[in-house]
């Protein structure tokens, strides 16, 4: 399945049926008079949030959203049928913005979250609501109100708890491929991973959604590499993994270029709480302690913890780390009162946290 996470749309709500125009004749009922109903009042546009959706592909295929219009009135007073509302589902975290981009419209967070966007018309008058004492047999009717039309930009920012950030080629995807079922694409090449990729985790008992972006370079808010664009898909993260390459030159510059330009891309990233991780730490051997002395040296870095996410070394450790920073539920859809599912078995690791220092 493709991914789409931003897509522009044409919204138009139902306009308002007809008034109708009818005089009663009816055999053996003199001085029958006017019964023309009103029309019936035209569809809204609805959005809806829903889970099992991650990707606004669907609106590739189609843009433009209309709603039905209402019925017009009949005679014998009867009223128009208003016609039904046209809802849109939306994956959870989709934002709606103006035709600029530069307003938010709405922003749905949570499944079973919905907003009316436009008004259907209302339906116009038939002639039976004109009559008066002076005014019998009144011929005017309204041809019902119009709809609302406009062009807004969709934006989809996943809901993840965890954001898993990195230089490219930093093992990001073997490390989601070994906490969670998905099956992100691995090559010994930079870029392999080209959209956001959503894992659950269950650790203990627990469970949280992890999500990896496309790595990070040097100028990516410039748009270098893949650029930034996909940075607005952990704005929502409580914490932010950040993981980097021990088998690189320098891992101590690779978390500055990073953070360089989290804090470039703003919108609160560098300032959200970050577990720093040395991958690949098994093949480093005697240079571990002097890689992670280097990167307790940076600014803000309290602790780095060696991982290798190809054996699974560390892995365990790193797991109760990032869930320190949860909450006990954190599923960030759970309904309330159905239990979490965890289909590993919890309790106490064997596995003794791995760091020389």
């Amino acid at each position: 399945m493709h991914f789409l996470d931003q897509a522009k749309i044409y919204l138009k709500s139902g306009a308002g049926g007809p008034g109708a125009v009818s005089f009663r004749r009816e055999k053996y009922i003199e001085y029958g008079g006017p019964d023309g109903g009103n029309g019936g009042k035209g569809g809204d546009i609805v959005f809806e949030a829903v889970s099992g959706l991650n990707t606004l592909i669907d609106f590739r295929y189609k843009q433009h959203f209309k709603a039905a219009r209402g019925a017009g009135g009949m005679g014998k007073q009867r009223t128009g049928a208003g016609a039904d509302d046209l809802v849109i589902a939306v994956p959870v975290g989709t934002q709606i913005l103006s035709e600029d981009k530069e307003t938010v419209l709405a922003d749905l967070t949570h499944a079973g979250q919905s907003l009316t966007m436009l008004h259907g018309g209302e339906g116009g008058r038939g002639n039976l609501s004109y009559k008066s004492a002076t005014n019998r047999a009144p011929r005017q009717h309204q041809p019902g109100e119009p709809g609302e039309e406009m062009w807004v930009w969709l934006r989809l920012k996943l809901l993840a708890d965890v954001g898993l950030v990195g230089m490219p080629n930093a093992g990001k995807s073997t490390f989601i491929n070994q906490v969670t079922n998905t099956k992100a694409k691995v090559g010994n090449y930079a870029f392999t991973t080209l959209r956001p990729q959503l894992g659950v985790v269950q650790h203990r008992h627990r469970e949280f959604v992890l999500a990896d972006i496309p790595g990070l370079i040097e100028g990516a808010a410039e748009g270098a590499g893949i650029g930034d664009r996909f940075l607005g898909h952990i704005e929502r993260c409580r914490v932010l993994l950040h993981l980097i390459d021990g088998d690189g030159d320098d891992p101590a510059l690779a978390y500055r270029t990073v953070q360089q330009e989290l804090e470039q891309y703003g919108a609160g990233l560098a300032d959200k709480p970050q577990i720093v991780a040395l991958n690949k730490a098994d093949a480093l051997d005697a240079d571990l302690t002097d890689f992670i002395a280097g990167l307790l040296a940076e600014e803000g870095v309290k602790k780095v913890i060696p991982v290798s996410a190809a054996s699974g070394k560390g892995v365990e450790t790193l797991l109760d780390t990032l869930l320190d920073y949860l909450p006990e539920i954190t599923a960030t859809e759970q309904p309330e009162g159905v239990p979490l599912t965890d289909d590993a078995e919890g309790g106490e690791s064997d596995e003794k946290p791995w760091s020389p220092i």
